[in-house]
């Protein structure tokens, strides 16, 4: 707790939050426990019933609308509107329609669901007050991601898999947020478990089970043991790790985990075509088992194996060494320390049976002396990038299809990394060539409101005509917080060919543009691009 009482909220909002707000400084900032009050407030959002968002968000969403623009085709009018976010509150049945493509309907539509939640995931994190929840939403849609941009099933699923799973366990246990994913649509199509068979399992989910979400790579030791007798503990039902006989097994184990997705059930019957889960019987494989050094007695209650799977992952020590290194990772460094793992691990398994176990590990991270001795070892991502410049020069955003474009085109395509692993989390993959030209473009295109994103309120932050340094001084106080840099005021001077003692005029054309792009500048420094 020492470390928490000199750490400057900057920091704490650069990696607990999608940056500081402009003008918008916590209530109990001056206080020596003003972390813990903050984490406290933002570890229990005050969210209604219904799992909405507070009324700003919820404001802004109501407000929001994406271009929607395709030709005529073969059963269907051509479309050129401006549409609101009509999907984000749908249940799955009433967004199943596109993924089964029936009635047919243009692929703009098919796309529709993902373009809306990634819209929606833009607005929370500029406006939403519940930051902390933001940033951990972001970081499990990661953790358990699925490619909504590749396959239109998916894409249908995704409001659904954003509000109902990933939202709502995001700050929860983890053993329930393990089942949810589970049994969801878009996760259920995205590893193709609604096809698995009593007799033809389908691995690809139970792999990425113990790989991804669970156990981590670290603890696939099949290269040292191809038994599983021969795994140090599990004679006595408590193995190191896993290795593929586990998967093979645990595969089994998940047989009858569908959807209703119009399926085939032997003669005329056929599943509903709604996208909901559902258990077959029939499909299920119900035969013994053997998962991480553990009997599966034979013709177990419906859902039972998998459940029971579910808890052996949830529950292992490798569990809690993968899910704390990466929660770790993300809120402190890429490398993170081996201590600071070791104690949110204790938190994890101390509190795994715990309704508020993942909050209860993202406080101890916070509060620990390693987050407020690290510094500067984490880089945004373009996500992150776009809502802190948002943020801190008081854009009032509205995502557009153009900005989400430039999103796409930076590298992090929101819902749409290809691979299960999600995006990465390492500075190294933001900081190529290529990546630095996709941020320039990114600050000075929001700056500049290129995209009809909002503009900055150029009036309110510069009344009266100033020099060219002040002005480059005072933007760097808005959005890099603390004293500017003479340095980084020197080089943008220099880079824009300014003298120092130039006098800009707010309010005249010459005059806003050099401010703007002076606040793009600002953001391109490495003060502001670090975590």
């Amino acid at each position: 707790m020492g470390g928490t009482m000199t750490i400057p909220p900057a920091v704490v909002f650069g990696r607990l939050a999608f940056g500081p707000r402009a003008a918008e400084p916590d209530a109990d900032s001056g206080r020596p426990d003003w972390l813990a009050r903050w984490l406290d407030r933002q570890l229990s959002p005050d969210l209604s019933s219904d799992g909405r968002d507070d009324p700003e968000v919820e404001r802004h969403l109501a407000a929001a609308k994406l271009r929607i623009r395709y030709p005529a085709g073969d059963g269907w009018e051509a479309v050129d509107e401006d549409r609101p976010l009509a999907c984000l509150g749908q249940p799955i049945e009433a967004l199943w329609p596109l993924a089964a493509n029936r009635p047919a309907v243009a692929g703009p539509e098919r796309q529709r669901p993902r373009l809306e939640t990634a819209a929606a995931t833009l607005i929370r994190a500029v406006h939403s007050r519940w930051q902390l929840r933001e940033v951990l939403v972001d970081f499990w849609h990661n953790h358990f991601n699925v490619n909504a941009a590749g396959e239109p099933a998916v894409a249908a699923a995704l409001p659904v898999y954003d509000r109902d799973v990933i939202r709502r366990h995001a700050l929860g246990n983890f053993r329930a947020f393990l089942e949810a994913v589970a049994t969801s649509s878009a996760m259920q199509v995205y590893l193709n478990n609604r096809s698995s068979r009593a007799g033809a399992a389908n691995e690809n989910y139970a792999r990425e089970l113990f790989e991804l979400h669970g156990l981590g790579r670290d603890a696939y030791l099949n290269a040292l043991y191809n038994r599983w007798r021969d795994v140090p503990g599990a004679l006595r039902g408590a193995p190191d790790g896993y290795i593929d006989q586990d998967v093979y097994e645990a595969a089994r184990a998940f047989t009858g985990w569908t959807l209703e997705d119009g399926a085939g059930l032997g003669g005329d019957a056929r599943l509903p075509v709604t996208g909901r889960f559902t258990y077959v019987e029939g499909w299920h494989d119900t035969y013994q088992k053997r998962v991480l050094g553990r009997e599966f007695d034979p013709f177990q209650s419906p859902m039972d194996d998998g459940r029971r799977v579910l808890d052996l992952v949830a529950d292992h020590p490798a569990t809690a060494r993968n899910l704390c290194t990466a929660l770790c990772r993300r809120l402190v460094a890429d490398d993170p320390p081996a201590g600071l793992v070791a104690l949110a691990a204790r938190g994890w398994t101390e509190s795994r049976s715990k309704p508020d176990q993942i909050a209860r590990v993202v406080r101890a991270i916070a509060l620990s002396p390693d987050f407020a001795r690290i510094r500067d070892a984490k880089v945004k991502r373009p996500l992150e990038l776009v809502a802190s410049f948002a943020r801190g020069a008081g854009i009032d955003l509205v995502p557009t299809n153009a900005l989400l474009g430039e999103l796409d085109g930076s590298g992090q395509r929101l819902f749409g990394w290809p691979a299960p692993v999600g995006h990465p989390d390492r500075m190294e993959a933001w900081l190529g060539a290529a990546a630095m030209r996709r941020r320039w473009s990114l600050l000075l295109g929001l700056a500049e409101n290129r995209w009809e994103t909002g503009a900055i309120d150029l009036a309110a932050r510069f009344p009266a005509p100033l020099p060219a340094a002040a002005a480059a001084d005072r933007w760097q106080g808005m959005l890099h917080g603390g004293e500017p840099e003479p340095t980084t005021t020197a080089a943008i001077l220099a880079g824009m060919g300014l003298a120092a003692d130039a006098m800009l005029m707010p309010g005249t054309k010459a005059g806003d543009d050099r401010l703007r792009r002076i606040a793009a500048f600002v953001a391109m420094a490495p003060r502001f691009n670090q975590r």
